[in-house]
């Protein structure tokens, strides 16, 4: 099954910036247009050069002396799957035994044919249930196929005794959703669902530091945040890599181009509100301490053709949160059609905000204290947050235009000084294998990722009601 083709295609390469196409490499692309396209061309280069970029810096990592080794699997070989597997080469005492995914022609053979690079002799195989029927040795299985496959995927490999790391979102329905908790409970295996920033330091050492011990942004009352990526071509396929039509049948996809481009096909993913949304509705539950109490939202297909993008391109949602400290109101805007500002999450409360995102490019991690909170002098000094930038209040600015006496003083700006020099998935994925070596908890089990779930697919029941929708607190058990 090919895994999730383009998420994460917002984060810098490994190993430093872009290399970029010579004239050589344009004109050599255009002679192969026939067959690959100058994008998949362009692409190809790119990912060959990460490759080689990854082979330089991260030779097979030595495992300590009585470290477990843990034989693993991956279902789902696209370059969500890739992204995965680039991290876990990273992970010391792993040993890759297999490789699952329906499109042999391409995805599997590349995913298999880099593993061997690093020394790993992985099995490959089209089929999911062959693959747990021989590979008696394997105890994890990594899980990046589309959503509509999550569900089974999971619940099939928890019973064959394996625990199981797998994507976001955790299923494209709730009733998905609900049997793979109800398939940990039963096995007894681990599920850990990727919704990364879980276990990303910063985020962690927000949490634990800022908004729990310092409680530094006081009582939240407004959430921001957003996704915004630009336009971009629907993803192909060389016709010399088409994957046999009785195969695409077999696996539930209607033709190559849906295949590839699941995310925007209704029953198969959920569009890009949950593709990447999920990510951060994820982040203010978490952060606010509780689960949304409502959500409106409006949205629309302004852009693509809805013939092949089912989805709403356009999407802003507005929750309800009734916080221990009081009511809040969390935003959310994803839209693909320009990419302007990125991504990132900003919690506003009476005595400061955090500006905070997952990129270690752009909003990395900025604080803003409000001129009547409390000074942060202890904060600082512990080494919570940095020193303030010095913020230089002018009467008039720089143009000459008389500031008006209603506007606020700028506020002291702080940075928080962490920074992830791993790949995003990296220490998620290094919680996993922790925990399934008895070393720790897993920061996503099935439980919560439920409750992010819940809170992200009403987004797209909102939308179709034109109304307001209610959460009660048992919509987030199981």
């Amino acid at each position: 099954m090919t895994g999730e083709d383009d998420k994460d295609k917002d984060k810098p390469p490994v190993g430093g910036e872009p290399r970029k196409l010579d004239r050589r490499d344009v004109l050599k692309g255009l002679s192969t247009v026939p067959a690959l396209g100058l994008f998949g061309y362009a692409w190809q280069k790119q990912r060959d050069y990460q490759q080689a970029k990854l082979e330089e810096v991260a030779a097979p990592p030595t495992a300590s002396a009585g470290l477990q080794e843990i034989n693993i699997a991956l279902l789902g070989a696209g370059a969500q799957g890739q992204v995965l597997t680039d991290a876990m080469l990273r992970i010391p005492g792993l040993r890759f035994r297999a490789v699952c995914d329906i499109w042999t022609e391409y995805n599997q053979k590349r995913v298999v044919n880099s593993l061997k690079r690093f020394k790993h002799n992985p099995n490959a195989y089209e089929d999911y249930r062959e693959m747990l029927d021989k590979e008696k040795e394997l105890d994890a299985v990594i899980i990046a196929t589309p959503d509509f496959w999550h569900a089974q995927h999971a619940i099939d490999c928890l019973k064959a005794g394996r625990h199981v790391y797998c994507e976001k979102e955790m299923s494209n329905t709730l009733e998905g959703a609900r049997s793979m908790v109800a398939a940990s409970r039963e096995t007894d295996k681990l599920l850990q669902i990727g919704h990364q920033r879980r276990s990303n330091p910063r985020y962690l050492h927000c949490y634990n530091k800022l908004l729990t011990e310092a409680k530094l942004l006081g009582r939240i009352v407004t959430v921001n945040g957003q996704w915004n990526r630009a336009v971009a071509p629907d993803l192909g396929a060389p016709d010399r890599y088409a994957i046999p039509q009785a195969r695409l049948t077999q696996y539930g996809f209607k033709d190559m181009h849906q295949f590839r481009n699941w995310r925007w096909y209704k029953g198969k993913g959920g569009g890009p509100i949950v593709d990447l949304g999920s990510h951060q509705i994820d982040i203010y539950s978490w952060f606010l301490g509780t689960n949304p109490s409502g959500v409106m939202a409006s949205g629309g297909q302004l852009y693509y053709e809805p013939k092949t993008h089912e989805w709403y391109d356009t999407v802003m949602a507005v929750y309800d949160f009734d916080t221990p400290l009081g009511p809040a109101k969390a935003y959310y805007q994803t839209q693909t059609t320009n990419g302007s500002q990125g991504y990132y999450e900003s919690f506003m409360g009476d005595q400061g905000t955090l500006l905070i995102s997952e990129s270690e490019v752009n909003y990395a991690g900025l604080l803003y204290r409000d001129p009547n909170a409390p000074a942060w002098d202890e904060w600082i000094q512990k080494g919570y947050i940095s020193a303030p930038k010095e913020q230089e209040a002018k009467e008039k600015s720089d143009t000459g235009a008389i500031a008006d006496v209603r506007e606020s003083v700028s506020p002291d700006q702080h940075t928080v000084p962490v920074t992830l020099r791993d790949p995003y998935h990296q220490p998620h994925l290094q919680n996993f294998f922790d925990a399934v070596r008895g070393k720790a908890k897993l920061n996503c089990p099935s439980e919560v990722a439920y409750e992010t779930a819940v809170a992200v697919l009403k987004v797209n029941d909102a939308i179709e009601a034109h109304s307001r929708l209610s959460f009660k607190p048992e919509d987030f058990k199981v």
